[in-house]
């Protein structure tokens, strides 16, 4: 039987086209580029703003860079409805910018590499707790990783220990120091301290705190080199602390089986996934976040053996590998010493290259443009 080929109905050359009217096409150019740039901002890279000074002077408050999502892989988004472009609150008016109607589980893409320690990573910051967000609308922060699923941490005298061994210190790590003139006890003048580059730390109200700076091992020795100038560890303005001495807001705020300070803490272990803890009563303030809040179960800790999910544990096996992360502005940074592990879901992306960088005086040109690596070295 034959089948008659049937085409479409040419159109009519002498019928006009209909064109697109202005707002029509602005409108079609307005989408494409929104969904262009949400998929970039998803798969590819993502613009993030130094906010603080705990990564300085490695990184600078001010300086804005480029995250990417490629390095670790792009994690899904785990809250899909969402307004483009806005974080978690809708700018001028307020409110959430999200919904929680549909939620997705945590799943990441293929990525060119692990995280690597001492890597620059931005994160959803763990102890954003107040407004109860999702954890992909958790606040941003970046601090460096300092610990890998697996290591023993420990902190002797402001110096990092991995496994037992010295860790990698920073270039530009700073701590917190007293600086003043011998005998007066006067603060440094101004144009010592913009000759050094070196400010007074700011109180709670942003007003400088006299004789007290966070100080780099090379402005140490640059103003132990003037004469009439004192420069000591600071103990009582977030500085020092003894082995031994505990300090109440330290992780896992737990100071009677935990007598560890931001200067001495540790010795701890990071989480690693697939790998079995015995539970105690004494080391489960280290634990009770992660079992609860990070992976989901429930936890009961009036009898022991504890009961999680209903049933008797002195085990548990954990679902997620877990990081440590910390400010090279050691005394001037919140961070895992103060609010524990950082869940692998919470990774956002590994800090790649500054695009802007301004301060008071203007555009810091030599940033521009630079590799985070490049800069650190």
């Amino acid at each position: 039987m034959h089948i008659p080929f049937i085409s479409k109905k040419a159109e009519d050359p002498s019928k006009p086209k209909v064109k697109k009217s202005f707002l029509r096409e602005w409108l079609d150019a307005a989408v494409f580029a929104i969904v262009a740039a949400t998929i970039i901002r998803t798969f590819f890279i993502e613009a993030y703003t130094i906010p603080t000074p705990s990564m300085e002077k490695s990184l600078l408050v001010n300086d804005y860079l480029f995250v990417s999502k490629m390095h670790y892989g792009a994690r899904l988004p785990m809250t899909p409805l969402a307004i483009p472009f806005v974080h978690h609150t809708m700018p001028i008016i307020g409110g959430k910018s999200y919904s929680e109607a549909i939620k997705a589980p945590y799943k990441r893409l293929w990525g060119f590499s692990d995280i690597e320690r001492n890597d620059d990573v931005v994160f959803n910051w763990p102890a954003d707790k107040e407004n109860n967000r999702p954890v992909d609308k958790k606040e941003n922060y970046i601090k460096r990783c300092v610990g890998l699923p697996g290591d023993s941490l420990e902190v002797r005298d402001r110096v990092i220990y991995i496994n037992g061994q010295p860790g990698y210190k920073p270039k530009y790590s700073q701590f917190v120091y007293q600086v003043f003139m011998n005998p007066t006890g006067y603060d440094l003048g101004t144009e010592v301290q913009e000759d050094l580059n070196i400010y007074n730390i700011t109180d709670q109200n942003n007003n400088p705190i006299p004789n007290v700076y966070s100080l780099t091992d090379e402005d140490v020795a640059n103003l132990q080199k003037m004469p009439n100038v004192v420069v000591r560890l600071a103990d009582t303005v977030g500085g020092r602390s003894k082995k031994g001495e505990a300090q109440w807001d330290c992780f896992p705020k737990d100071t009677a089986n935990f007598k560890w300070n931001q200067d001495n803490y540790g010795t701890i272990w990071i989480p690693k996934k697939g790998v079995t803890i015995n539970l105690t009563k004494e080391n489960i303030a280290l634990y009770r976040t992660v079992i609860t809040e990070y992976e989901g179960h429930t936890l009961a800790e009036n009898q022991y053996p504890f009961l999680i999910d209903g049933k008797p544990s002195t085990t548990y096996t954990f679902k997620m590998n877990y990081y440590w992360l910390m400010g090279d502005n050691r005394h001037n940074s919140l961070d895992s010493r103060f609010w524990g592990y950082v869940p692998e879901d919470h990774v956002v992306g590994k800090a790649w290259f500054i695009w802007m960088s301004y301060d008071k005086n203007g555009i810091r040109w030599k940033r521009l443009f630079r590799s985070v690596k490049a800069l650190e070295d």
